[in-house]
């Protein structure tokens, strides 16, 4: 028998808010991959230390510190302004159930130490699904980051969320041949990314910089 599910309520809020983004931003993405062994190794070696973070912690890092290097993604398009944030606000992504999914900020995240974001992102989680956000946190984002790493999914497109100019997609972690200095040929971990952007606000080559710059950022953490 089928079963018929109404698009209302806060599932037909998010519907609509996709509809509507992509009805009104000109969206594109790029996709690249990361080697993610120098990430990896600093994880372990901050968990030797006491301090325990995941790797979903340490690739918002990685973005933030991309983000000072590109300030031209860090905002929002409204109307026929692109305001630029002086101020990274890093929206999250978070699932909940009943198939239902919102994105609260991280205000000031580019001030943070991995430590802090890991914190601000567990609150924001644990108030979300106990349905105590503020409309501020939902609304107020310069960045999106949405994560798909404990999936099967290496890249996707991900929705940009309106207003805001970019929203990176962090797909799953796979093993690729990589030839190294000496010749050899290493399995190493690499993350799959997805950069959608509004083509209104930044054009293909700045967005594929700051998608660069964000590999690098992942690709050189201290080892």
């Amino acid at each position: 028998m089928t079963r018929v599910v109404p698009l209302k309520g806060m599932r037909g809020m998010i519907a609509d808010a996709m509809v509507k983004s992509l009805a009104t931003a000109a969206q594109l993405t790029h996709h690249a991959s990361a080697d993610a062994s120098a990430l990896l190794a600093h994880k372990a070696r901050l968990a030797d230390d006491g301090v325990k973070v995941s790797v979903e912690d340490l690739l918002m890092l990685a973005v933030v510190r991309a983000l000072k290097k590109h300030p031209d993604a860090n905002g929002r398009v409204e109307g026929r302004d692109i305001t630029l944030a002086d101020q990274i606000d890093l929206s999250v992504a978070i699932a909940l159930p009943g198939n239902l999914l919102v994105a609260p900020a991280i205000f000031a995240a580019g001030d943070m130490q991995v430590s802090e974001l890991r914190a601000a992102r567990q609150d924001l989680a644990a108030r979300a699904k106990a349905n105590k956000l503020s409309v501020t946190e939902m609304t107020g984002g310069t960045f999106t980051v949405s994560n798909l790493g404990l999936t099967r999914v290496e890249h996707f497109t991900p929705i940009i969320n309106a207003p805001q100019i970019c929203i990176l997609g962090i797909g799953r972690m796979s093993d690729r041949a990589v030839r190294g200095d000496d010749g050899k040929i290493d399995l190493h971990p690499h993350v799959g990314l997805s950069l959608t952007f509004d083509h209104r606000a930044l054009d293909g080559a700045p967005a594929g910089d700051l998608l660069t710059t964000i590999c690098e950022e992942i690709e050189d953490f201290p080892k």
